[in-house]
């Protein structure tokens, strides 16, 4: 098997796995957990997942927060329907964002939006433009927490801007305002679940990844290595790593809570440590890479050939994986941000 040919990273999936929406009770999904080295699978409930955890452990988690980064507004003038999505700025007034309906527009052209914000025009470079808001950056990022939407997948159409999502489509963990896109792992857990983990005498860390667009770019290359990741800010307190360092002194397992905890402590390892720093990774893991800190995986079921599957194919072993995902179709797992999660061990 040439595990570089994009088309290992493929499967099928009936559109109706496709979750829309989260279950009343975040912790109630299915949780299938995969022992990598045996291929063993179990299926269980998510509110059960600190029993696969042992004591001493150290569970990773993201605490990014999902800015409401899609704003609707009318072209000056003519109040042609305009929609952004904030995508990032340059300095403290102007900023990339993808435009919807970017063809109603040119340069120079002014967008009004609620809260007094206006946007002029500045340069439409294909489907990103850049913006000048009439507004300091806080100013701006304040309005969009107002009267911003949450920057769903496209694969999600059921109430895609319904205010349920300001909640649903965070973590309860989340605190540092940056993502467009929701650490999904970290969706599964409550408060609860949270302190029972605690209580079994496994440590948490917090590291922050804010996660951006690209997440969700489809890989094109027929060749995996020629994809070109995107870069992500990332901040390991030293607070955290004490505690990981911490952990790997101990010979316990470090199991990361999705895909963006896990880049986090790859990015920061040095001598089977992890340093702390912050800045941006583009760190993009595939299949031969030798991972250094990360034993144990909590992530959702990703979309075909994308980055998010191929770094499970790199942990889990590519035939682990497919076999995996196999059984979750046939069990009817609920599939990608919204859905069910897996555990690998």
């Amino acid at each position: 098997m040439n595990v570089y040919d994009i088309e290992n990273y493929n499967y099928d999936i009936d559109k109706s796995l496709i979750a829309q929406k989260p279950l009343d009770k975040r912790d109630e999904s299915k949780l299938l957990i995969l022992n990598k080295k045996t291929g063993q699978i179990i299926h269980d409930k998510f509110f059960n997942i600190y029993k696969y955890l042992d004591e001493g452990d150290c569970l990773v988690i993201n605490n990014t927060k999902v800015l409401p980064a899609r704003l609707f507004g009318t072209k000056k003038l003519t109040n042609a329907k305009i929609e952004i999505l904030l995508h990032e700025f340059e300095d403290d007034f102007k900023a990339k964002v993808m435009m919807k309906n970017s063809r109603r527009i040119k340069e120079n052209d002014y967008v009004l939006f609620p809260g007094k914000l206006e946007a002029q025009i500045l340069q439409k470079i294909d489907k990103v433009v850049l913006v000048k808001f009439n507004m300091h950056r806080e100013k701006v990022l304040d309005i969009f927490k107002k009267y911003g939407v949450m920057p769903l997948p496209l694969y999600i159409k059921e109430d895609k801007y319904s205010p349920i999502h300001k909640k649903t489509y965070q973590t309860v963990y989340s605190k540092v305002e940056g993502a467009k896109a929701a650490p999904t792992a970290g969706l599964h857990f409550t408060p609860g679940l949270l302190k029972k983990i605690k209580k079994q005498g496994i440590n948490i860390a917090e590291v922050t990844l804010h996660t951006g667009l690209g997440t969700f770019e489809p890989l094109l290359s027929k060749d995996i290595r020629k994809h070109k990741m995107h870069k992500e800010y990332f901040e390991l307190s030293k607070e955290a790593a004490d505690i990981i360092n911490s952990t790997i002194e101990n010979k316990k397992s470090i199991a990361a809570v999705g895909t963006t905890s896990l880049r986090v402590l790859e990015s920061c390892a040095k001598n089977n440590k992890v340093i702390p720093q912050k800045g941006e990774t583009s760190l993009y893991i595939y299949p031969s890479y030798e991972f250094k800190i990360v034993n144990k995986l909590i992530t959702n079921f990703h979309l075909p050939k994308t980055t998010l599957f191929v770094l499970v194919c790199a942990f889990a072993g590519i035939e682990n994986t497919k076999k995996a995902y196999n059984e979750a179709i046939k069990n009817k797992y609920r599939f990608y941000s919204y859905g069910d999660a897996m555990l690998i061990l």
